[in-house]
């Protein structure tokens, strides 16, 4: 019997006491942002009060003669979960014009709902449900600035403004030595990305130019865009590019011979394979790659004629393909540098990764206006990919790039010198 009591006992279900406190779990888990967010205005008003009462003294107190005074209250906006929010602020007035709290200016100067904005659109909420993805209010605040057309602006306003403040940044003092460009097709505009790496091999996005092709007068409107802003033409530079012949003529044109090309071994080995029949891309891809790894220019150069001249008779447009700018790939080979190194400025990988990720934030858009807007959101995608960057991989090897850098422009003066005017 007492057994049987103590299974019915046990099998009765919360007590009371248990009961109660359940109900509260459950009311607070409910409420719980209204309770966060009421306690917080109401921390927020403290402040402001505690803010006047040192300016002002007691409520009812009379203060010095031309001391501030209180002045009522008015309505106010902040930026909260996303939107704005209206709230009621105490005001102070002195000789006539109005104080601004402190605790005040600080809260209204801090206007994170851009940057919320511009991070949600990067992230794949559209502006339509923009307004789905803040945390809802309390209606007593008037929330508001949620809406499509809202955040629309914030994003249109952040990416202008960020994309204004990126194309004028002065590159004199990041102490670049090697640049890559690549160029990203959106929609019927080509935009050409220009990717920095300093002596220490961190990168850093230099600039972007719009153009329908990526022609020689577009090549060049980016190049002059770089050196207007603090790119020393005068200097020596490594650039990798993919191989477009408009940006080696406006390389040529504005840099001359301190500029190192070095092709991109990745586009050449793709170029090469397009050629030939997809049975061959094996064996031809591993020999490259091995030509490529090789001690020595020299000893490179020779091993890519030597294929060449076997693909010279049944696929001849491969053959030229391998020869168009063979030297150029291989750039790097006699310099010195680190292994690590030298395969990552090999390749435009780094800067292939940068575009990866703009077209992952690409993607958000359904329908482009305008070649603005493209530039806006190109923008969008380069900060978000700035996010993440890390080191050049072998980026320890960049003092003896900078020495080989040193040493090449050394020559060359050393050529002009010898040979002043036209030779």
């Amino acid at each position: 019997m007492k057994k049987n009591a103590k299974n019915k006992k046990s099998n009765q279900g919360p007590t009371t006491g248990q009961q109660r406190t359940l109900h509260l779990a459950e009311f607070v888990q409910r409420n719980l942002l209204s309770f966060v967010i009421a306690e917080g205005m109401r921390a927020f008003d403290e402040m402001l009060e505690q803010d006047r009462l040192q300016l002002c003294g007691p409520a009812h107190g009379k203060g010095p003669k031309g001391a501030p005074v209180r002045w009522g209250h008015a309505e106010g906006s902040l930026s909260m979960g996303g939107q704005r929010v209206t709230v009621s602020r105490p005001r102070v007035r002195h000789d006539g014009e109005e104080v601004t709290l402190p605790s005040w200016a600080a809260f209204a100067d801090d206007d994170p709902l851009d940057q919320r904005t511009l991070e949600q659109m990067v992230l794949g909420v559209s502006t339509r449900g923009y307004e789905r993805s803040v945390e809802p209010l309390p209606d007593e605040l008037g929330p508001r600035g949620a809406s499509k057309s809202a955040a629309s602006r914030r994003f249109v306003g952040t990416t202008r403004q960020k994309l204004d403040a990126w194309l004028r940044r002065d590159l004199s003092q990041l102490g670049i030595f090697a640049i890559m460009i690549d160029g990203i097709v959106v929609e019927e505009h080509t935009v050409l990305v220009a990717l920095g790496i300093d002596e220490t091999g961190s990168k850093h996005p230099l600039g972007l130019w719009l153009g329908a092709t990526e022609n020689a007068k577009v090549c060049g409107e980016l190049l002059d865009n770089l050196i207007e802003r603090g790119l020393d033409a005068q200097r020596a530079y490594l650039f990798v590019i993919d191989g477009s012949k408009a940006l080696r003529k406006g390389l040529r044109e504005r840099f001359g011979n301190r500029a190192l090309v070095q092709r991109c071994q990745v586009h050449k080995r793709r170029n090469v394979l397009s050629h030939l029949p997809k049975r061959l891309h094996p064996s031809i891809g591993k020999a490259m790659g091995d030509a490529y790894r090789g001690k020595s220019k020299a000893a490179a150069k020779k091993r890519l004629l030597q294929l060449a001249a076997q693909l010279l008779d049944d696929h001849p447009d491969a053959a030229a393909s391998l020869k168009e700018g063979l030297d150029e790939t291989l750039t790097l080979k006699d310099l010195g540098l680190p292994q690590s190194l030298e395969r990552t400025l090999s390749t435009t990988n780094a800067i292939e990764n940068l575009n990866s990720t703009i077209r992952r934030v690409l993607r958000r858009v359904k329908r482009w206006r305008d070649g603005a807007m493209v530039k806006r959101w190109v923008a969008a995608g380069v900060l978000e990919a700035q996010r993440g960057f890390r080191k050049l991989r072998g980026h320890k090897g960049m003092p003896v790039l900078v020495q080989a850098l040193a040493s090449h422009a050394e020559q060359i003066d050393r050529v002009d010198g010898e040979c002043p005017g036209p030779c």
